[in-house]
């Protein structure tokens, strides 16, 4: 007895009530279809059992696919948003550029993140999230594909492009210790995949599922130690890391912590958010409260005041990660350097009349 045939690309057309060529640009060019077009024509492929087409069988007719595929843990909308990974892609995209490849967005956020992973038509990924799933490495390494990750090391034979995070807090925190602030508070990036937003101990950052925050709040606590300030006793909060998401939850710490003269953020975004705060409760920056952000986005500079900062090569990380995908090589590390950009919204503490 024959064995089921394999779903063809002519039979998700069909079922999807679409033209077997709108169906095939759902596959090879996405995003020239209409959102919902593509959503029928990819549930049809998924209750087929239509894997896509078949990236091997495309290297053979072209030589290679000559694409990258950028693997985001977050929305699309949001990574579009926010000014780190606005960065962090034009790099890439810099870099596709320059070798005449093609980038193509791929969010792992979605329930059918695997099965996108598994289609998507490209040499290598990208991977960009502060914690990878062993799921997603499985699918990558099951295609024989190499990764590359930002801002986290994911063990032996993968590439990694990373910053010292610690050594960037640690400058942070030490700027502001060396400015006389004792009265300091921090604000976290999410410590785990279900953030929970509000107060922080210091337990909680210590064992964040993140290397990130992990390595950030070691490098705070380091500083701290070192003038004689034990993390714990430090108001910390975790916070969004969306603009204006984060000011009410400051606010409310800032009340309840009246003597604060400064505030340690681990996003330049939520440093924004900080001022924003500050000045909602009368508070002038940085005469009666400092802030220290971290990445140096183009926006911090724009700022009012002009932010205080650790920059780090946010568009090089991007640059070379794309680099360790199309010149291919060995899986290595790349740590990229950090540096303390001091601007205007840093002063010396002083007496509150």
């Amino acid at each position: 007895m024959a064995g089921k045939r394999s779903a063809k690309l002519a039979d998700v057309a069909r079922a999807a009530g679409v033209s077997q060529g709108t169906a095939s640009n759902v596959f090879n060019r996405p995003a020239i279809v209409r959102p919902e077009v593509r959503a029928r024509v990819e549930a049809s492929a998924r209750r087929l059992g239509y894997a896509g087409p078949d990236p091997k069988g495309r290297v053979l007719r072209a030589g290679k696919v000559n694409a990258i595929g950028f693997v985001m843990a977050d929305m699309m909308a949001y990574a579009l948003r926010d000014p780190f990974m606005r960065l962090v892609m034009a790099g890439v995209a810099e870099e596709c550029e320059r070798h005449g490849a093609g980038l193509s967005l791929v969010s792992i956020r979605q329930e059918d993140a695997a099965w996108r992973l598994q289609t998507a038509v490209v040499d290598g990924f990208i991977v960009h999230c502060l914690k990878v799933s062993d799921d997603v490495i499985a699918v990558a390494r099951e295609r024989n594909l190499p990764f590359v990750c930002i801002d986290l090391q994911a063990g032996p034979g993968t590439s990694s492009v990373v910053i010292d995070d610690r050594r960037g807090a640690y400058l942070a925190a030490r700027h502001l210790l060396d400015l006389g602030h004792r009265k300091i508070a921090l604000l976290s990036l999410e410590t785990c995949a279900v953030p929970r937003f509000g107060r922080c101990d210091a337990g909680r950052l210590r064992a964040a599922g993140f290397p990130v925050q992990r390595e950030r709040a070691a490098g705070w606590a380091e500083a701290l130690a070192e003038h004689g300030i034990d993390i714990e006793t430090v108001p910390i909060l975790e916070v969004p890391n969306e603009r204006h998401e984060a000011v009410g939850y400051i606010q409310e710490m800032l009340q309840a912590n009246p003597g604060t003269t400064g505030v340690l953020a681990m996003s330049d975004v939520q440093a924004m958010d900080a001022v924003d705060a500050a000045r909602a409760r009368g508070l002038r920056v940085p005469q009666d409260l400092s802030v220290v952000g971290f990445d140096d986005v183009p926006e911090a500079a724009a700022f009012d005041p002009p932010l205080t900062t650790i920059m780090q090569p946010i568009l090089e990380k991007g640059r070379v990660a794309a680099r360790l995908i199309l010149e291919g090589g060995p899986a290595r590390v790349e740590k990229l350097g950090v540096k303390l950009v001091v601007r205007g919204s840093t002063a010396a503490p002083r007496e509150r009349g």
